[in-house]
């Protein structure tokens, strides 16, 4: 987890706090300086309040929507790159979609148990108020484009396979932003900023495999 977190603190840029230059600023201030948030790729970053600041009132439904939603959100991933096993025909294609297949289980076992922990367990498979229940999440493969993934192979499924995991990536991103904007709860922020550290590599190993198409 450290190295992720390292990754992860590599975006987070702190801005200063003035003190010192306005007559009208107390000379001290118990307040922690805010902290940019990466956005996805071509998004515009985001400024929020650090998580000193803020107070850890209970899961927000905000953040019930994140864990289920999520939860769907790698359970697709998952069953793409379990295509790619027997349809792939560059072998750092497999390996790429073997690291996110093994990855995204725990993450979804974690983010089951923060829900069911905090009450709201039936959010993890569909339930009432779960944005994956009713579409809509960013970076989500069309049941067309599953189809047309399934089947393809060779070096066909390995670009498509490429360019749709990489959408579904860079939604995931949004989705761990949004948290990191509005959520309280500090585990769930640690959850997060994983899916944006990891997930922020394998885009980048996904395009550089685009590349060389």
């Amino acid at each position: 987890m450290s190295d992720r977190r390292a990754v992860f603190a590599a975006f987070l840029l702190l801005t200063g706090v003035v003190s010192g230059c306005s007559a009208q600023q107390p000379e001290t201030s118990s307040a922690s300086p805010p902290v940019v948030l990466p956005g996805a790729p071509g998004d515009e970053p985001r400024v929020v309040r650090s998580v000193e600041d803020r107070v850890d009132d209970g899961p927000m439904a905000a953040e019930v929507s994140y864990a289920g939603s999520m939860i769907e959100h790698h359970r697709q991933a998952v069953r793409m790159t379990e295509l790619a096993a027997t349809r792939a025909a560059d072998p750092r294609v497999r390996a790429l979609a073997e690291r996110i297949g093994a990855a995204q289980p725990a993450e979804i076992g974690a983010m089951q148990g923060w829900l069911s922990t905090h009450g709201a367990g039936g959010h993890g498979a569909g339930g009432h108020g779960n944005r994956a229940a009713h579409g809509g999440m960013p970076g989500m493969a069309t049941p067309e484009q599953l189809r047309e993934l399934a089947d393809s192979r060779g070096a066909g499924f390995d670009e498509l396979f490429l360019r749709l995991m990489t959408t579904h990536h860079e939604g995931a991103l949004r989705m761990a932003t949004d948290l990191l904007t509005t959520g309280h709860d500090e585990q769930l922020h640690e959850m997060a900023q994983d899916v944006l550290a990891t997930q922020t590599d394998e885009i980048a190993a996904m395009r550089r495999l685009l590349d060389g198409h």
